[in-house]
């Protein structure tokens, strides 16, 4: 797209010309998403006369979706959404080319060469991980990538032009807000604490794994300063176990008393942690079982028919307003009701349970835990419809949001058909008019940061046969001969190799034994064609970025060594003026670093040395950390280990490879991120 010709008439007043028209015709465009901005974007697309779109979507439509998803219909619901929307749009405008694919955009067959197909690509995603990857994968093919995100009345896009504006990652994204255990634990003081702790915390001790939850943990309640001998069986896992001959109404109540009485006088018992703020106040079941009779108007509060309610636990109790914030015996009725059902109707699933926002019972368990929870310490109990969006980091979406988004990204997209990428700008979409009395206001595309580690970095071919070449190859002909590194590291999805100071005995064995492994045959799946490798050298602070091209016919001739290595990287950069790297030298005396041609010196800065804080996700994007302190989790929320056992951290590991994390501190609500994001 770099390379497309101004049209004859400037931009803006060429937007009507035949000129125009005919290169929309011909564009390839990939839409990526069809949620909310999907949906609203493939529309645009069509009737913007657009004639070959493609769209990528791993998600079914869920019976949510339909009140914004316009594209879709009651009959449609469990299909999926790509194939669904195209269906869709091709009825709406027959004649034109929709292709749609199922499937994860990370997944190895959407690789560089499939997004170099494309005139621009269009991006409606719903998490970071997956825009960092469209934003790198449109790099290295120098594609145009036109983001966009929406948050209820919010939204945003932007433009990314190789070499000409900043990538999607060249602003640093916050980290999410964290909190730590012992605080949710023991001294919650908001809503989002007590939604965590019923999420996180009760649920999967109950119902899914218990060594999932942080709930029984004995050595952290003993970092806490808590009686082991005053614990008593809340700290035993057996506790939680269902008895022999103990019906499911009898287990319910037998955690109520648990947690809502017991627990709550052991730590009432811990004097030093109310000094500064009232003591919780253990609830009394019998009591509230009376009160919630009262409350019933007919229906009865020990329960009602789990398959007349057809699932749901609040129709069997007549509680059917989700907006409601319900008494305390209601919740207190709706624990036991939803554990009753959730042991009898889903025995095949104890043990195994996980938390989905779209599971009826598990947010009205969720919900009335939380409440439950939240009336001890006295503070303000959410609705059904609040707490839903707080446990599924629900950002509730608004239709109109969406049309006028997917709008302003096909504008972008015709600015940069028509030749004119210097006309592409930053939308923001406010909720109230601006300060420029405007309810979109626009600024330029910021050029790129040069301190990016992603558009940054050097991106290099290299093109070699992954069955045959080893990692010893790769390391000793390429690495170290060709790029003159003295210690490289390689990351690459879930691989990770080191070399250099800093790593342990049982570390470097572990990477030596990789090293006579074919590359196609490394953990993580290999690699293979397309593959994008992060190579850097902590020493020279050097850092590139190496796409693998597979090829089996060679010629011998010129080609003696069996790999091809095309393009630019940056001179290596040494840290103290005195140590000076390899390749600087090579520089410095006039001779290019043998293979690469043009070096560039735009080496960004080395990462900071990360600590041994380790990382785990959820499915749903709540991250853990491997520390208890309650003090502030940013500096601790960085990029975490790639898989393997390196310690030494890569540039952009992934946030959820380390196993060895218990769960520490906990995400909030996803209204507390700035960042952007699509509904779904």
């Amino acid at each position: 797209m770099g390379g497309v010709e101004p049209l004859a008439t400037a931009w803006p007043y060429g937007a009507t010309s035949s000129e125009l028209k005919k290169r929309v015709e011909e564009a390839r465009v990939l839409a990526v998403g069809a949620g909310g901005i999907g949906c609203e974007l493939l529309k645009t697309l069509a009737l913007s006369g657009f004639k070959h779109i493609e769209v990528i979507d791993m998600d079914t439509i869920e019976t949510s979706n339909l009140n914004r998803q316009f594209l879709f219909r009651k009959r449609h619901v469990g299909h999926s959404k790509a194939l669904v929307a195209a269906e869709a749009v091709r009825a709406m405008r027959p004649g034109i080319e929709v292709k749609a694919y199922q499937g994860n955009v990370k997944e190895r067959q959407y690789d560089v060469d499939f997004f170099r197909r494309f005139d621009c690509v269009l991006n409606g995603l719903d998490n970071l991980e997956a825009r960092r990857h469209v934003n790198r994968l449109c790099l290295a093919a120098g594609v145009p990538l036109v983001e966009s995100g929406t948050a209820g009345y919010l939204g945003q896009v932007s433009v990314h032009i190789k070499g000409r504006t900043e990538c999607f990652e060249c602003q640093p994204k916050p980290a999410p807000k964290t909190f730590p255990v012992c605080t949710l634990r023991n001294t919650p003081d908001k809503p989002i604490h007590c939604v965590v702790w019923a999420k996180e915390m009760l649920f999967p001790l109950l119902f899914g794994a218990p060594e999932a939850s942080d709930l029984n943990d004995g050595a952290a309640a003993e970092k806490e300063g808590e009686d082991s001998s005053a614990a008593g069986t809340a700290d035993d896992p057996s506790f939680y176990k269902r008895q022999d001959g103990e019906s499911s109404r009898q287990y319910a109540e037998r955690v109520f008393r648990q947690q809502y009485g017991a627990k709550i006088e052991e730590l009432r018992g811990m004097e030093d942690l109310w000094r500064n703020r009232p003591a919780p106040q253990p609830l009394d079941l019998d009591s509230l079982l009376q009160q919630a009779q009262g409350q019933a108007n007919g229906s009865s509060a020990s329960g009602g028919s789990s398959t007349a309610s057809g699932g749901s636990a609040c129709k069997a109790l007549g509680l059917a307003d989700a907006h409601a914030v319900w008494t305390v015996p209601q919740n207190a009725a709706l624990f036991l009701q939803a554990a009753q059902q959730f042991l009898d109707d889903r025995p095949d699933e104890i043990g195994a349970a996980q938390f989905d926002k779209d599971d009826t019972l598990a947010v009205e368990f969720v919900t009335a835990a939380a409440n439950l929870r939240a009336a001890c310490y006295g503070i303000p109990m959410q609705s059904l419809f609040d707490t839903k969006g707080m446990a599924g980091n629900i950002i509730h979406a608004i239709a109109t949001t969406n049309a006028i988004v997917s709008g302003l990204i096909v504008l972008e997209a015709l600015k940069l058909l028509a030749g004119a990428p210097e006309a592409c700008q930053t939308s923001f979409l406010h909720q109230q008019v601006s300060g420029s009395k405007r309810l979109v206001s626009r600024m330029a595309a910021p050029e790129p940061s040069p301190a990016c580690m992603v558009c940054g970095t050097a991106s290099v071919q290299l093109a070699l046969n992954t069955n045959t070449w080893t990692l010893q190859q790769l390391v000793d002909k390429v690495l170290k001969g060709r790029l003159a590194l003295i210690a490289p590291s390689i990351t690459c999805g879930n691989f990770t190799y080191e070399e250099g100071e800093g790593l342990e005995e049982d570390e470097v064995e572990f990477y030596r034994g990789l090293l006579s492994r074919p590359l196609s045959q490394l953990p993580g799946g290999g690699l293979a064609h397309g593959s994008m490798l992060e190579v850097g050298d902590q020493e020279q602070h050097f850092k590139a970025q190496l796409i693998i091209s597979h090829r089996e016919d060679w010629d011998e001739e010129q080609h003696p060594e069996g790999f091809e290595l095309s393009g630019s990287l940056p001179a290596a950069q040494a840290a103290p003026p005195a140590a000076a790297a390899p390749a600087a030298e090579a520089v410095a005396a006039g001779e290019p670093a043998a293979g690469v041609r043009g070096g560039s010196s735009a080496a960004a800065a080395p990462a900071a040395p990360a600590g041994k804080v380790a990382l785990q996700e959820t499915d749903d994007g709540i991250v853990l950390l491997s520390s208890d302190e309650e003090g502030d989790a940013t500096e601790a929320a960085v990029p975490a280990a790639a898989a393997g056992k390196g310690k030494r951290k890569a540039p952009e590991a992934t946030e959820a490879e380390d196993g060895e994390a218990k769960k520490a501190r906990v995400e909030a609500a996803a209204d507390d991120v700035v960042d952007l994001l699509d509904d779904d």
